[in-house]
């Protein structure tokens, strides 16, 4: 993300990076108010808006095995925005070792997970099939043999990092009594 959660990545409701002239063309030419700029690039764009629908991957995927143009157009976008973000930060950095998938989507749903690593299969980053289809939300390597780069699962585990947080805030609170 950068200075707002907006940009980055295509996000449910939340459009992602966009054009900057874009924003500019609908305040000046469009005519709307900087309000309903703000709410739809925040809450009505995204996987949302590119399909119509709720934005929820679940649900685009569902759509897209079913023929539906507009969430394969969705599907499509994220694929790319995600392959292309992993390949810039890999180009910073001058390499990778790993590509980590986690949260929702990179726990849970293969196909994305192998629509990305195909995307990437140029940089050594190639997933085992089977070990991608055996995994959902569990800690896992689905590196291929022969891969550069290992293709990891990892579960986000953010109730762990809420209760350190919690524990150190009370334990500050009680030293400062």
């Amino acid at each position: 993300m950068g200075f707002t959660p907006l940009d980055g990545l295509v996000m449910q409701t939340r459009s992602g990076s966009v054009d900057p002239g874009l924003v500019l063309w609908l305040l000046t030419e469009a005519g709307l108010e900087p309000e309903t700029v703000r709410d739809g690039l925040e809450h009505h764009a995204g996987m949302a808006g590119l399909t119509g629908g709720s934005g929820d991957m679940r649900d685009v995927l569902a759509a897209r095995r079913s023929g539906d143009e507009d969430a394969t157009l969705a599907f499509d976008i994220y694929v790319a925005r995600v392959a292309a973000g992993v390949a810039a930060m890999t180009t910073a950095l001058g390499g990778a070792d790993a590509v980590v998938f986690t949260g929702g989507v990179g726990e849970h749903d293969g196909e994305i997970r192998q629509a990305i690593t195909e995307r990437l299969a140029h940089l050594g980053v190639t997933l085992d099939p089977a070990a991608n289809r055996a995994t959902s939300g569990t800690d896992a390597d689905l590196t291929a043999a022969g891969a550069t780069v290992s293709t990891l699962v990892v579960a986000a585990r953010e109730d762990l990092e809420i209760a350190r947080q919690t524990r150190r805030a009370l334990h500050a609170a009680g030293r400062s009594r």
